[in-house]
């Protein structure tokens, strides 16, 4: 009998807290498997700050550490500079990373710190009731956003990864998405170089997921999904935004 199913070891056996259609779990499991390939649980240490993340230490078996809200940067840069042999990761969401944690992101990146930061963008504050994000779209409809984001009075979306690529220790910037098979596996490709960049102590990286909020966007998880295609990646693109890898195997 070939077996076609197989839950990550590093993967906690439990019932997720996260609502129906949410692409959270998708993205647990890639990081799981990534960890299982790599052989690299007991190795392995993450960061899950205040969001909709707040509980994944429940469903990773590899060490977790809760860090307060914008902070996992900071606390994953003390994490690495005490145990630099180790995996360290971040797992947070645009309203943790582009707002309250936008300086611990940004100066962890400028000094090249060798970390790896998944981040996690929906638009919108998932855990809070669905208020307007710092990635919150241009019309959008949030709890604090009645009429739609008025740009002229909150100002535009704010786009990590291109603003990530500009600075100097970043390694890595890649925006994914996991709205279909296709791009689960591509995310999946770039989550694994992120940690390969960590492995050979190339620098900071970070990996922004694309991802659905049925709950706080009004929407079934179908529908949720052909709003991510139609409106969430024609503003937000796809694709990388620096790998300095690249451009070392070009002049191999």
């Amino acid at each position: 009998m070939s077996v076609v199913f197989r839950k990550p070891d590093s993967m906690a056996d439990v019932n997720t807290h996260y609502c129906p259609g949410c692409t959270h779990g998708i993205v647990h499991r890639l990081i799981c498997e990534i960890i299982d390939e790599m052989g690299i649980e007991g190795d392995t240490i993450g960061i899950c700050p205040v969001g909709c993340s707040v509980m994944a230490y429940d469903y990773f078996n590899c060490d977790m550490i809760e860090a307060p809200h914008g902070r996992a940067p900071a606390v994953a840069t003390g994490v690495k500079r005490s145990l630099p042999d180790k995996f360290v990761f971040t797992y947070q969401g645009d309203g943790d990373l582009a707002a309250i944690g936008t300086a611990e992101t940004i100066h962890a990146a400028a000094r090249g710190e060798n970390i790896t930061i998944i981040f996690i963008n929906n638009t919108t504050y998932g855990m809070t009731g669905g208020q307007m994000a710092p990635t919150t779209l241009p019309g959008q409809v949030t709890q604090t956003t009645p009429y739609g984001r008025d740009v002229e009075k909150a100002g535009y979306p704010v786009k990590m990864c291109e603003i990530l690529a500009q600075v100097d220790g970043t390694a890595l910037a890649q925006r994914v998405s996991v709205d279909s098979p296709k791009e689960v596996q591509i995310a999946k490709k770039a989550i694994r170089k992120a940690f390969q960049i960590q492995r050979d102590k190339k620098g900071f990286s970070i990996v922004e997921v694309l991802s659905t909020c049925p709950t706080n966007w009004g929407m079934s998880p179908v529908e949720s999904l052909e709003r991510l295609r139609k409106e969430c990646i024609p503003y937000f693109p796809l694709g990388v935004y620096k790998d300095i890898t690249a451009k070392e195997n070009s002049n191999d």
